[in-house]
């Protein structure tokens, strides 16, 4: 019976090379999107857009106080200026549902993103 004596040096090979690549090359959402909320019920603002960055899956937005995460699947969960959204992005672009309210009055609407 013949043992083959490459394969555990490519098993070797393979493992070391598994262990030192990082597991994601970036996050799959990371880049600027263009968001663009719409008022369905209450007194807010009838629609306005604005210009996100998502790094590392995380949000932030200058000039805003923005906190939240997209999911490596897309799931969106963030807080913008005491608004809360969710939703879904997929390739480059998402969709979703926001609450918040202005003077005290609840408003919430719908939001849809492109990548940019």
């Amino acid at each position: 019976m013949r043992r083959n004596g490459l394969r555990p040096l490519i098993c070797a090979t393979l493992f070391t090379v598994a262990a030192t690549a990082p597991a994601f090359a970036g996050h799959p959402y990371d880049g600027h999107w263009n968001v663009t909320v719409v008022t369905k019920s209450g007194n807010c603002e009838p629609s306005s857009s604005s210009m996100l960055t998502i790094t590392d899956g995380r949000v932030s937005a200058p000039g805003a106080a923005v906190s939240g995460t997209i999911g490596r699947e897309g799931l969106v969960r963030v807080s913008i200026n005491g608004a809360y959204a969710n939703g879904q992005l997929s390739g480059n672009s998402g969709s979703g549902k926001w609450n918040g309210a202005s003077a005290g009055v609840p408003c919430s609407g719908r939001w849809e993103a492109s990548r940019q």
